[in-house]
């Protein structure tokens, strides 16, 4: 009888792109610098795993997938299964002009084992599930006051359509409970349209319950050691408010994965994109590339700081004999970006002239 050797791939690295969909897989498999094969399957950590044991026994597994409506599940259980995976931005991987106008599944998967053996891929920052938990919650809070400016707006229209138009006020700027019993008293000349805007103020209200009911859900569950004394340290900047801290905290997580002011501005977006060429320069402005949940609060509560810190002021006037206000507001918060950086990692609270 011939002794039958068992396949044994220990000292082999194999390089596994996959291009993650909802109801299959396209894997490609790499080794040595050539492609092994590619091949579509379920979207199962665990058949993965055992088809790599079984035809590629004792092998080294390296794997990668882009970031994506999947979230990070798949990472999770790739590295319980022994499986070293990255999770990357789709942004940054390396594609010629060839894979970007013949884009099939299994040329993206190709592209990522190739570019995952060749150690060109970086990867993004995954947070435990807690905190990706209480982001979700806290982005969840941002989605619903969006809905909540569009019924708002919906409500404007409809007024003027039908001739209601009002004399803007404090009232009807923040939508007070006074101005909104004003509004339930309004009467129209046919029952329909009556009807039709009680239904908009039904909707918005249960929106406002909402936004309100979440908000109370955050503060609960920041109440953490380490979780509340990082807003509370946040909150100590003037401008920032609960909202902006919690959602600073809850976008960041671990400020240490950031090695300067200027690499957090970045995160940011509050970096202008640069074109240089031979001798010339140019600044091409703030780039489509940010965190859209942070910039656009930061630069409104850059507004509300300029208003409470003279030092932000006095930078903000001199700001204004060379730039637009729109330009020189950006610049104030990426000061405020700086100093949040500062109190978080110095955990202690702000302090005027003193801590910058």
């Amino acid at each position: 009888m011939r002794n039958i050797r068992k396949l044994d791939f220990s000292n082999n690295n194999f390089y596994i792109g996959i291009d993650v969909h909802k109801k299959s897989w396209c894997v490609t498999l790499n080794s040595q610098q050539m492609n092994l094969e590619t091949f579509s399957m379920n979207p199962s950590p665990s058949e993965l795993k055992k088809y790599l044991n079984k035809n590629y026994p004792n092998g080294k597994y390296f794997s990668v997938y882009e970031a994506g409506f999947c979230g990070f599940w798949i990472h999770r259980e790739l590295c319980k299964l022994g499986i070293n995976n990255l999770v990357i931005n789709p942004a940054d991987v390396p594609t010629t002009d060839k894979e970007k106008r013949y884009k099939t599944d299994s040329r993206d998967s190709h592209k990522l084992s190739r570019e995952l053996a060749n150690h060109c891929l970086r990867a993004i920052y995954i947070p435990d599930e807690f905190a990706e938990s209480i982001r979700g919650l806290c982005r969840l809070r941002e989605r619903i006051v969006s809905h909540q400016t569009r019924l708002k707006n919906r409500i404007k229209s409809f007024l003027t359509v039908k001739g209601k138009d009002f004399t803007p006020n404090s009232e009807c700027k923040h939508w007070s409970a006074n101005f909104v019993r004003t509004l339930k008293e309004m009467t129209f000349s046919q029952e329909i349209d009556k009807q039709t805007f009680q239904f908009h103020l039904k909707e918005l209200e249960e929106t406002r319950q909402q936004v309100l009911e979440v908000t109370r859900q955050l503060r609960s569950h920041t109440k953490t050691d380490t979780c509340q004394a990082i807003i509370k340290y946040l909150l100590t900047v003037p401008g920032v408010g609960f909202i902006v801290a919690i959602t600073f905290y809850t976008e960041i997580i671990d400020i240490s994965r950031f090695k300067n002011n200027d690499h957090l501005a970045s995160f940011v977006d509050f970096t202008p994109g640069t074109h240089s060429s031979g001798e010339k320069n140019r600044t091409t402005g703030l780039t489509p590339r940010r965190n859209r949940y942070l910039r656009y609060l930061l630069i409104e509560a850059a507004w509300v700081a300029i208003r409470k810190d003279p030092a932000l002021f006095i930078q903000y006037s001199t700001l204004l004999k060379r730039m637009p206000k729109q330009n020189a507001i950006i610049r104030i918060a990426k000061k405020m970006v700086s100093r949040m950086r500062n109190v978080w990692i110095k955990e202690r609270p702000y302090l005027l002239g003193i801590l910058e």
